[in-house]
């Protein structure tokens, strides 16, 4: 069983920064695209940035473009999120997942994820 560990999580002011680290369980994740995706009680969870298997590429939604970098140190097994700029509307849990397929690109699309964490709070105040 794979599993993905986040932190960083935490209450901040509008404008404040964090970086939200998530640890996997085994050195195969270095050969999967990881993501992170954000839930808002109610809706539907949402993509926020992507990351292929080696780190070459990235992705971001149009809303976090700008104030969110993703990033990955293989060799620790780790994705990360510098999220700067933070707004209220970046309020959420935020999840990292692993995607389906080995060497794989990123993906905005869940379901193209089969591992998930477990999520940390992220609450952002006006």
């Amino acid at each position: 069983q794979v599993q993905l560990v986040e932190s960083g999580g935490g209450s901040v002011q509008a404008g404040g920064s964090l970086r939200l680290s998530c640890a996997a369980s085994g050195r195969a994740s270095s050969i999967y695209a990881m993501g992170w995706f954000r839930q808002v009680p109610g809706k539907e969870r949402e993509f926020v940035a992507g990351i292929n298997w080696n780190g070459g590429n990235t992705y971001y939604a149009d809303s976090v473009k700008g104030r969110f970098t993703i990033s990955r140190d293989n060799a620790k097994n780790t994705v990360y999120l510098q999220m700067n700029s933070l707004k209220p509307e970046d309020t959420a849990v935020y999840y990292c997942a692993r995607g389906r397929r080995r060497f794989g690109d990123y993906d905005s699309r869940a379901n193209e994820y089969d591992y998930w964490g477990q999520g940390t709070q992220v609450t952002v105040s006006s």
